[in-house]
Parts: structure tokens; sequence; C-alpha cells
């Protein structure tokens, strides 16, 4: 995992009109959780695009008023009507203890599901990875070459070396649902078996009236012969 490098400054006011000024210079307050004391800061708006506006998690090294801190962030806040970032929280983390990070999830491989007419659903795009920071990847990939339609990759399905899946393991992180065009496609099938059974039936029905009016002019014929016969032997 990469790591990005972010300059701030503390803050010496915590108040709401501080925040307010802190963000109308285009700064984003911020928070490093540590285990004794937490600390408070600020910096750019723009040393946060390669961070957060990214696919892939990065370790982040913090410079503070030349105090340096290895973290990973931890949450963010956006504004609800601009979506810029407003908010920015930092844990610090040690080389020698694990950490808990969300991971970006990478998918690849063209589904089997979505050949037959499935859909590709993506449902978890982010995983909760345990590990140290020296075994922590960039992101989580997946190959979905195999997935079938109806079929889906849940965490415990998953496995990768170094590091542990925080989720819970019935999570389901990928699905190929079954879509339109493959109901569609089933249906047509069905369809056209019924006609097809549906045509034959009519086929023996038609063959059977054929052969129904047939037997029965048979059956009179035999009996007008009979009924000359008898005639023929009253006269004798």
């Amino acid at each position: 995992m990469k790591t990005i490098e972010i300059k701030g400054s503390l803050r010496k006011e915590l108040g709401k009109k501080d925040t307010k000024q802190i963000r109308k210079l285009g700064n984003i307050p911020c928070v490093i959780y540590m285990k004794e004391n937490n600390v408070h800061f600020f910096a750019h708006e723009n040393s946060f695009r390669n961070l957060i506006y990214t696919h892939e998690a990065h370790l982040v090294k913090l410079n503070i008023d030349n105090q340096e801190y290895n973290a990973v962030l931890q949450d963010t806040q956006f504004h609800p009507v601009t979506d810029k970032l407003i908010h920015a929280d930092f844990v610090q983390i040690f080389d020698n203890k694990p950490v808990i990070i969300n991971v970006p999830v990478t998918i690849i491989g063209d589904a089997e599901g979505v050949k037959t007419g499935g859909k590709l659903i993506v449902k978890k795009r982010h995983l909760k990875v345990k590990g140290l920071a020296e075994n922590l990847p960039e992101d989580l990939v997946i190959d979905v070459t195999n997935l079938k339609i109806a079929h889906s990759i849940k965490v415990q399905d998953l496995s990768f070396d170094k590091i542990e899946l925080i989720d819970p393991k019935i999570t389901t992180v990928v699905t190929v649902a079954t879509s339109r065009v493959a109901l569609k496609t089933e249906e047509e099938e069905a369809a056209e078996a019924a006609a097809a059974a549906a045509a034959a039936e009519g086929v023996e029905g038609a063959e059977a009236t054929a052969e129904t009016p047939g037997a029965e002019k048979d059956k009179e014929k035999g009996k007008g012969k009979e009924k000359d016969k008898d005639k023929e032997k009253e006269k004798k």
C-alpha cells in the first residue's frame, strides 16, 4: 500500500467560529485519534485529492507543524449539498500493531452468468481489513469469471495473504442477478416448448378426427351390404 503525505497545522481553537473560518480559507478540519491524546489540525483541501478521490486505499504520513504521525483515514464527512469534503478523521498506526482499514474491492473477469444474460451487481465496494501496515493491500482483487446466474461471492469465500477480513462471513460482496433478458429468454423457451407441445397435440387430434369419419363410413358401408343381402334372401 502506497503512502501519501499530508501537511497540516495545529488548531488553536475548536469552536464553530474557528471551524467556519478554516473552511472559508479552503482548509479541512481534521483529527487524528491516538492512544493517549487526540490531535486536532487542519490541512488544505487539495491535499486530499489523491487520498479521497481514488479507488485505492493508502497509508498516510501526517506532517503537523513538523511533527510526523503514521496514520490511516478512518472517516470522512461531506457537505450534503455541494458534496465537498468538510471533515476527516485519522487513526494513528504502528508498524508492530495490526490496523483495521476499509479497502476498496476491484472486480476482474467476465462473469459466466453475465454472458448468459445475467447482471453483475457489486454489493460491497469496500471491505474492512485487519493486518499490519506493511501487509495492507491497495485494493482487494476478486475474480468473477466462473460466477453464474443467481450465484454470489460472500466474504467467507474470500481469502488474502497476511490479512483478515472483518466483515461478517455471510456478507454478499458480488452477485449475478437474473436480468430481464435472462427471464425473457427463459419465457421464450418455455413458450416455444408449450407451442410445440400444443402443435403436437393438435396434429394428433386432427389425425384422430380424420380417421374417425372414415371408420364410420366403413361401418355404414358394411351395414348397407348386410341389408342388401337380407333383401336378396327375402326375394328368394
